[in-house]
């Protein structure tokens, strides 16, 4: 309102001095009243500017007056935790005081142990120092107290200033009654912005009109030139009033603008002290720092020292305890916490503990916690029913922290072994066990199986039913432990005797025997509520175990696991009729179909193997060349399709080996033990071998290299090739042992004719059976083993040989690709060369290989001896295979927790 009230005067002047001119014919006036009117406007202009500053000025003082309180409570907060700080030294000075108490008492308590007394003296001693840093550390820390003081009377004094700036900014009219001003007169800029904005917009339609004025105060200016050529006349001082009075509002103007200056100026004054005064708070801020610095590595140095002595006070305290405990928890063995685990399961089973105490026991005993120990020793030479009252004592909510595997296969080492298949499942378990993982077997009750190499083996008075052929069948359970490692035997009690054949493999009803046995173990782990978080099954034999979880068992409620499925050889995949697939409950109709289990090669079967890959969650084999082999046709046996199909959870993992069986430092079996170290024991193997078969060993004949070969003669393991390797070594001088038998009559029959035609053969011995001693005693003895596998999907043999020092000649292939790299390879790092390899399965490849070995056996004995401690040197153990099995499992459950 004001300003158009000002814009409706400057018109009406205009008019009033328009008509004036039209009287007086003044040009002088009329030009000087359009100056001060652009004068006017361009002041307005400024003022508007300046009050805009003003405010963001006055806003950016708020801000930062708000930031110096915040950092003058941060300092407050400071200082309090310095006074914590020391407090807590305090509290530490009374903690040293009672260790000392109880390292009296220990003294009391433990007089008549010498070692106990040395070490309470070593403590003493060890105190007394702790009681020197912990008066320097009091002084220290008095010191710390008398800066904190200093500190706090800085603070104290800058506080003062603060409150005296405050003091003075109240005097000069810049804090309360200022800044309320200010709110005000920022109320009232904000209120003049406003109607400057609504003005402006009026202003701006009235531009036309102004536009009209101005072309008739021109057309007035010519007019009055015209006029005043005619006569000279001035205009008259009331005349000059309007443009008086327009000069006073301009003058009014001016002076608002520079008041709005001096209050800009106060602000900017305002604003170097408040950056003085933060200035202040930094230095302080700093010195705090400093000293809470200061103070905290004096009492990390004081914590430290104490640690020690509570460590030295602990250590004490357990020793004392094991010179009263009979075992410790970690000298029990695995058959212990195994005995344990099955004892539990069958109180469970036969219902005289809870499902819910059997899980809280088993987790104890799986973490081989120390009270479970305890409660044993406490009811030593009990009964069993003293045993399991004493363990209830202890159920409690607990965490376990591994995984729970449950391993369900055909075969375990050593109890029934055919093949490889034996030692994964006892050499990977033992290797998850050592990781903290609970591992189970679950197992079939052979009758051949070697009875003496499981202990603790006893049956359940409960008996297992499943369906089979649409009927239910009664099984029976045996528990006992074999190495280290807890194991469930199932023993069918159907009338066909499914496995009381006397073998493990060969029957003509092989895959009715392992479908009944692969919904056997399914039962087995529902009816007994375990909650596995892997169920890994191996080759076609338990297969079945994979469609069968997720159609029959998972809808039960048997939902925790993932399942894994390892695949030891592409050859053996378990086909038949698809009718054979409803006898275990798994339905015919919805199998029998190219994606699941129908054969990819004769249309009219189903297929095992390739129904443990379409339903399992992971599937690996046994090394990564031969995964990729069998990704084509060849190797793959009419399955390469599937596996590219499911090839993002297909892997290959190179197995390993039980190095507590296969080494040659604590071997039982030899009569001479050795090691990388010492190699002695190694000849003196290779002299009683000799002497034991009957070859030449004296004079020259002990130089002679020995070459082994320890396997099964089958067309898979280069039968032609070994046949000619005998002949080969024989006319290079070297001496040949070969240890194996055939299945296939011809072959055994062309070995036997070999065998008798070197009966008496000072180099050459041929074994056509298999003996575990010999083979322990083989392997210690051989320079080298021959390997010349047609394909090899891991082989184990190699891995054995080179960790007892005896170097593999073998056809890259498999798992020889990924362990055997040749020495004279220039692309293989030093580092890794350990033998000798060729790639076609030929006699003229077999030769390079072979005779490069002899030739450097025979001209560089030194480096022959390097060779050979390089070879023992390699981590062959399960250690790394079962990293990559775990990392495989984990993937697995996060994967299905996702997806949950």
């Amino acid at each position: 309102d004001m300003c158009q009230d000002e814009f409706q005067a400057l018109k009406n002047t205009e008019k009033q001095y328009t008509a004036s001119l039209k009287e007086s014919s003044s040009v002088g006036l009329v030009e000087d009243l359009m100056g001060k009117i652009k004068e006017a406007e361009k002041s307005i202009l400024m003022l508007n500017q300046s009050r805009l500053q003003a405010l963001e000025e006055l806003e950016q003082a708020w801000a930062e007056q708000n930031a110096l309180e915040g950092q003058l409570n941060v300092l407050q907060i400071r200082l309090l935790e310095a006074d914590a700080k020391l407090k807590l030294a305090n509290q530490e000075k009374v903690m040293v005081n009672f260790l000392k108490e109880e390292v009296e008492k220990l003294q009391k308590s433990g007089a008549e142990k010498a070692m106990a007394d040395q070490m309470i003296e070593n403590l003493e001693a060890g105190y007394k120092i702790l009681e020197e840093n912990f008066v320097n550390l009091q002084t220290k820390l008095s010191d710390s107290e008398a800066e904190t003081e200093h500190l706090r009377a800085e603070n104290q004094s800058l506080q003062e200033q603060i409150s005296s700036l405050r003091s003075s900014v109240a005097d000069g009219k810049v804090k309360d009654e200022f800044i309320g001003k200010l709110e005000r007169e920022k109320k009232i800029l904000e209120n003049h912005a406003t109607e400057l904005k609504l003005k402006f917009s009026k202003v701006k339609g009235y531009s036309s009109e102004l536009d009209r004025v101005r072309t008739e105060a021109m057309l007035l200016q010519e007019k009055a030139q015209q006029l005043e050529l005619f006569a000279g006349k001035r205009p008259t001082d009331e005349e000059a009033i309007p443009s008086l009075e327009v000069q006073e509002k301009v003058f009014q103007l001016q002076c608002t603008l520079a008041q709005l200056e001096s209050e800009n100026e106060i602000l900017r004054q305002a604003q170097l002290e408040n950056e003085a005064l933060d200035k202040k708070v930094r230095m302080l801020e700093q010195r705090l720092l400093d000293s809470d610095t200061e103070i905290r590595s004096q009492i990390e140095v004081y914590q430290a020292e104490v640690e020690t002595f509570q460590a030295g006070l602990e250590q004490l305290k357990h020793k004392n305890q094991v010179l009263n405990d009979k075992v410790l928890v970690n000298d029990l063995p695995w058959e212990f916490w195994s005995h344990l685990l099955l004892s539990i399961d069958a109180w469970m089973v036969e219902k005289q503990i809870t499902n819910e105490d059997a899980k809280v026991l088993r987790d104890l005993a799986w973490c081989r916690d120390h009270r479970i120990k305890d409660a044993c020793l406490a009811v030593e030479g009990g009964t069993e029913q003293d045993l399991m009252s004493g363990l209830l004592e202890l159920v409690k909510a607990n965490k376990r922290h591994g995984l729970h595997i449950v391993h369900i296969a055909a075969e375990m080492s050593p109890v029934a072994k055919v093949g490889g298949l034996g030692d994964v499942v006892t050499g990977l378990g033992k290797a998850l066990q050592k990781k903290s993982h609970l591992v189970e077997v679950v197992l079939p009750k052979y009758d051949c199986m070697d009875y003496s190499k499981i202990s603790k083996l006893r049956v359940l008075d409960s008996e297992l039913s499943s369906y089979f052929d649409g009927q239910i069948f009664k099984s029976k359970i045996w528990v006992g432990i074999v190495e280290g490692l807890p194991v469930y035997f199932i023993e069918p009690l159907h009338p066909d005797g499914l496995f009381w054949r006397g073998t493990i493999y060969g029957s003509n009803d092989d895959f009715r025997r392992f479908t009944f046995f692969s919904r056997a173990a399914l039962e087995l782990l529902l009816r007994t509520s375990k909650k596995p978080d892997i169920i890994h099954c191996h080759d076609w034999h338990t297969a079945a175990v994979a469609p069968l979880y997720w159609d029959i068992y998972f809808p039960q409620g048997l939902t925790s696991a993932r399942i894994a499925f390892t695949c030891h050889n592409f050859e053996y995949q378990g086909t038949e009729a698809p009718g054979a697939l409803a006898s275990c409950g798994l339905s015919v109709q919805q199998h029998y179909r190219p994606d699941r289990l129908q054969d990819n090669v004769r249309h009219d079967r189903i297929n095992l193997l390739k129904g443990g890959i379409v339903f399992s969650n992971v599937v690996t084999t046994v090394s990564p060349t031969y995964s990729q082999e069998v990704c084509g046709p060849e190797a793959g046996k009419g399955l390469h399709a599937t596996l590219t199909a499911h090839a993002q959870k297909f892997h290959g993992i190179l197995n390993g080996i039980d190095v507590g069986v296969w080494n040659p430092a604590t071997d039982a079996l030899l009569k001479h033990q050795y090691s990388a170290d010492d190699l002695s024991g190694k000849a003196e193997c290779k002299s009683t071998l000799k002497t034991q078969l009957h070859l030449t060993g004296s004079g020259r004949d002990s130089q002679k290299p020995l070459v082994g070969c320890i396997t099964r003669l089958v067309p898979q393991k280069g039968v032609h090739l070994i046949r000619h390797a005998i002949y080969r070594t024989l006319e290079l001088g070297g001496q040949f042992v070969l240890l194996g038998s055939s299945p296939i009559p011809h072959i055994q029959h062309e070995f036997e004719t070999m065998a008798h035609q070197f009966s008496g053969h000072p180099h050459i011995r041929l074994i056509l059976k298999y003996d575990e001693l010999l083979s322990h005693c083989i392997y210690a003895a051989s320079d080298i083993l021959i390997i010349p596998s047609i394909f090899e999907p891991c082989g184990l043999t190699q891995l054995i040989a080179m960790q007892y020092g005896t170097i593999p000649v073998a056809r890259r292939t498999g798992g020889l690709n990924d362990s055997v790299f040749d020495v004279d390879d220039e692309t293989i790092p030093m580092r890794q060369r350990n033998g000798f390899t060729f790639s076609v399965a030929n006699e003229q490849d077999l030769n390079y290989a072979l005779d490069r070995a002899l030739t450097y056996y025979k001209n560089k004995p030194n480096w022959w001896v390097e060779l050979v401690k390089k070879a023992m040197q390699m981590d062959f153990s399960w250690k790394s295979s079962a990293d990559q099995y775990e990392g495989l499992y984990q993937k697995a459950i996060e994967r299905a927790r996702t997806r949950a």
